[in-house]
C-alpha cells in the first residue's frame, strides 16, 4: 500500500486543540505536514498539542486563538500562519459548536452563534485559504460536516441546518475552484467518541449506540483522521466535491425491525 506523504505541506486545522480536530492534527503531522492549530477557548490543550506534534513528529507547529465567525480574526489567523510556517496547502474546517433547544424556544442569537461558527466560519476560512492556494496553483479544503447534514435531529435545527449548508458550500466551492487546481471535499462523521462526549455517551448508554450502529460499535477519532489525511494527499487527486460519510452505516439504519430469518451459526 502506498504511504500517505504530506511532507512539506502546510496545514491549518480550525478547532484543532482537542477531539476530532486534535486527532486530525496528529495524523497530518504523522504524514509529514507542518501544522497550524486554531483554537478559541482551549489554550492549554493547544499548547500541549503543539509541543507533542513538534517532539513526536519533528514538524513545525503553531497555535493561534481566533473566532472563525469573525472576518477580521480569520484574516489575522491566516496572516499569522503565513508569518510562522508559510502559506497553507491544506485547510481543514473542523471548528464547530452545537446546543440543544426546542425550535419553539430557540433564541435567534443562539441560532446566529451556531450557524456563524458552523457555516460562516468555514466560508471565511475557505475564502482566505483559496486566495493563498491560487498562488501555489494547488490546494485542498476539507470541511468536517456531520451525518446531520442530511439526517434531521430533534433539538438541533440550527446545527443541522448549518451542517447541511456546509455540505452545499463544499460542493459550490468545488465547482468554483476546480479549474484553479483546488479540491474541496466534505467529511461527515457519525457517532464518534471523544473526550468531549464520552460522559454523555455513557449516560445515554454506550450499548444502545452499539446496538443501533450496524457495525456494532461507536466510531473512534482514528476512524476519521486517516481519511482526512488521505483526502489531503495526492492519492486523492481526483476526489473533488465528494461527501464522505464515516458512520459505520449508522445513518442508514432507520428501520430497526429485521424481517430476515435468523442465520444459523456454523
Amino acid at each position: 500500500m502506498q504511504k500517505i506523504d504530506l511532507t512539506g505541506k502546510k496545514a491549518l486545522v480550525t478547532g484543532g486543540s482537542r477531539g476530532i480536530g486534535a486527532g486530525i492534527c496528529r495524523e497530518l503531522a504523522k504524514c509529514g505536514a507542518d501544522i497550524f492549530i486554531n483554537y478559541f477557548n482551549r489554550e492549554n490543550e493547544a499548547i500541549e498539542l503543539k509541543k507533542e506534534i513538534q517532539e513526536k513528529y519533528g514538524v513545525q507547529a503553531g497555535i493561534y486563538k481566533a473566532d472563525i465567525s469573525n472576518a477580521q480574526e480569520v484574516k489575522d489567523l491566516f496572516d499569522q500562519m503565513d508569518h510562522e510556517i508559510g502559506a497553507l496547502d491544506i485547510l481543514v474546517n473542523n471548528a464547530g459548536t452545537e446546543s440543544i433547544s426546542h425550535v419553539l424556544d430557540l433564541d435567534p442569537n443562539e441560532w446566529d452563534r451556531v450557524v456563524d461558527t458552523n457555516l460562516k466560519g468555514p466560508f471565511l476560512c475557505s475564502q482566505q485559504a483559496a486566495h493563498r492556494m491560487l498562488i501555489k496553483a494547488k490546494g485542498v479544503i476539507i470541511n468536517i460536516t456531520s451525518i446531520h447534514d442530511v439526517v434531521p435531529r430533534k433539538g438541533l435545527v440550527h446545527y443541522c441546518s448549518a451542517k447541511a449548508g456546509l455540505k452545499m458550500l463544499s460542493k459550490c466551492l468545488s465547482l468554483e475552484l476546480a479549474d484553479k487546481n483546488i479540491r474541496v471535499v466534505s467529511v461527515a462523521p457519525g457517532a464518534i467518541e471523544t473526550e468531549m462526549n464520552r460522559e454523555e455517551i455513557a449516560k445515554f448508554g454506550k450499548h444502545r449506540f452499539e446496538e443501533w450502529i450496524p457495525q456494532g460499535r461507536i466510531g473512534k477519532i482514528a476512524d476519521v483522521a486517516p481519511t482526512v489525511a488521505f483526502l489531503a494527499s495526492d492519492l486523492a487527486a481526483y476526489i473533488n466535491g465528494a461527501d464522505i460519510y464515516i458512520d459505520g452505516s449508522y445513518m442508514n439504519h432507520t428501520i430497526q425491525y429485521d424481517p430476515r430469518p435468523k442465520k444459523e451459526n456454523n
